[in-house]
């Protein structure tokens, strides 16, 4: 049974619903069946590459916002992920283009370190409020989890990956997702968004049936 999620590594829901999902998994009697896949997929492509904004700033551009009401917001957006253990820290956080380092978890996935990629690249982004396009921060995050530096600085130096990254942007697309986090069943049915534990729980036990 293969489980697919597209999410953005500077996306806050996706983490959120990423975490939902490892609770939901932890209780599925048929866990060691489900292969996860790491998808990648931009929340906002058209944000310039080699810019650096901070994230209130950004939000409040996007939004038509002041920045206090950006903060009050995404203050309720950190309550709900204090719920799953995770500490966000926005004050700090650097809105960047996110392709790059997309390129960089498929050599993660590649290496059967998928995974451990998304899941760094938001811990970085979301709680650490490191800067995501920058090449030596992302060689130092792939060396952390497994990954050659040498081959991690080489495909961010170059452009590989990047027919990877583009093919996932558009089968999401294709598969009617039209924001992140979108998790896929077996390409059967998905769910859409952070959704409460429950839904997940429910999600897997339906694939799960579905395939049977």
């Amino acid at each position: 049974m293969q489980v697919e999620v597209w999410s953005d590594i500077v996306c806050p829901w996706c983490y959120i619903g990423k975490r939902r999902l490892e609770k939901a998994l932890a209780g599925f009697e048929h866990a060691d069946e489900v292969e996860l896949v790491w998808r990648s997929f931009q929340l906002d492509p058209a944000f310039p590459k080699g810019v650096r904004e901070p994230v209130y700033d950004s939000l409040a551009k996007k939004m038509n916002a002041t920045r206090e009401q950006v903060r009050e917001m995404t203050g309720q957006v950190k309550e709900v992920a204090a719920q799953e253990g995770l500490d966000y820290e926005f004050e700090n956080a650097v809105m960047v283009n996110t392709f790059d380092a997309h390129r960089l978890t498929h050599l993660a996935r590649e290496r059967g370190l998928g995974g451990e990629a998304h899941e760094r690249l938001m811990r970085a982004q979301l709680v650490e409020a490191r800067v995501l396009d920058d090449v030596d921060t992302l060689v130092e995050l792939a060396e952390e989890i497994g990954l050659d530096t040498g081959q991690a600085r080489t495909v961010l130096t170059g452009d590989a990956y990047t027919a990877e990254v583009e093919d996932d942007i558009r089968t999401a697309q294709q598969l009617g997702a039209t924001g992140v986090p979108f998790f896929v069943m077996d390409r059967a049915f998905g769910v859409s968004g952070a959704q409460p534990l429950e839904v997940f729980a429910a999600a897997l036990e339906k694939a799960h049936t579905q395939q049977a």
